[in-house]
């Protein structure tokens, strides 16, 4: 795989002013409060739980927390938006309350939901459906002005599996995605993207190793790139294993992402994913000269 030269400046800009400096490879911590994520060590049951589990992330180096309430996992429950709120919003603000400093990210693709939570004190938006489904999402990510990660998916959690086949070459399809939803975004006044190329996510895990592989050909569209690798199936499946035995196996793609030039690591394991930012860096990536005040 060949190593990535970095570019200058990539920064999220967001509420209160702050900064989130991506020209270095940072981790975001998930936090999921859903009761069937496919990691059952990464579900949450209580705020107490919640709030030590965010600051031992916090503690351990994780730049982001990602919270979300909708599980997103092949084939899970569709649930309301009464629903996701119920589970995200008094979470998030919880959160915010004990970590004010913390830059903090919702994994949703609901517009209403993304309206109250950054109400609650969200700074960043993580939507898997890169506004797919709901139309008002990409207009509401403009309006509310926080950064947007920007996903591939084909379909709904509920329905991906059935869609991964692609009749043009795979990153040529993820190219052109970015590229259309790009612009509907800057219609929007949305400037501040980070793109992740959904692994897993109406993908095969060949698939997704194929796209890890050629994770360099989407600098083309000069964003900075999340890798969502962690304890997924293309990395337990191929060696027989559950998510629960796959922390090693994530090591090893989350380095390839970041010599594919991946600048966010979303992780359940964040004090393992620091220290792989530590290791890669220190051999492969060039130090970033600080930002002028």
């Amino acid at each position: 795989m060949q190593d990535i030269c970095f570019s200058p400046a990539q920064t999220l800009r967001c509420p209160g002013g702050r900064v989130l400096d991506l020209r270095h490879p940072r981790v975001m911590g998930i936090l999921n409060l859903t009761p069937d994520s496919f990691y059952a060590g990464s579900r949450v049951a209580s705020e107490t739980e919640l709030l030590r589990r965010a600051e031992a992330m916090l503690t351990a180096g994780a730049a982001v927390l990602d919270l979300g309430g909708y599980s997103s996992r092949p084939g899970a429950e569709d649930i309301s938006i009464d629903e996701e709120k119920y589970r995200l919003l008094p979470a998030l603000e919880a959160v915010r309350r004990a970590f004010p400093e913390a830059f903090l990210s919702v994994d949703t693709f609901r517009a209403e939901v993304a309206v109250e939570a950054v109400a609650a004190g969200a700074d960043i938006l993580n939507d898997i459906s890169g506004g797919t489904l709901d139309a008002e999402m990409l207009p509401t990510a403009g309006r509310l002005g926080v950064p947007y990660i920007l996903m591939h998916l084909r379909g709904t959690p509920q329905t991906m599996t059935r869609q991964t086949h692609y009749e043009d070459d795979l990153v040529l399809e993820l190219i052109r995605y970015f590229r259309d939803k790009l612009a509907t975004l800057r219609t929007h006044g949305v400037t501040d993207v980070v793109l992740d190329p959904g692994f897993g996510f109406a993908k095969t895990p060949a698939q997704s190793h194929e796209l890890l592989r050629r994770l360099p050909e989407l600098h083309l569209l000069q964003l900075p790139i999340l890798a969502g690798l962690s304890r997924k199936s293309m990395v337990y499946k191929p060696l027989g294993l559950q998510p629960e035995a796959a922390l090693a196996g994530t090591i090893a793609l989350n380095t390839l992402a970041l010599r594919g030039g991946a600048r966010l690591l979303r992780v359940h394991d964040v004090a393992e994913a620091v220290q792989t930012i530590q290791l890669v860096s220190n051999t492969f990536l060039p130090t970033p000269t600080p930002i002028s005040p």
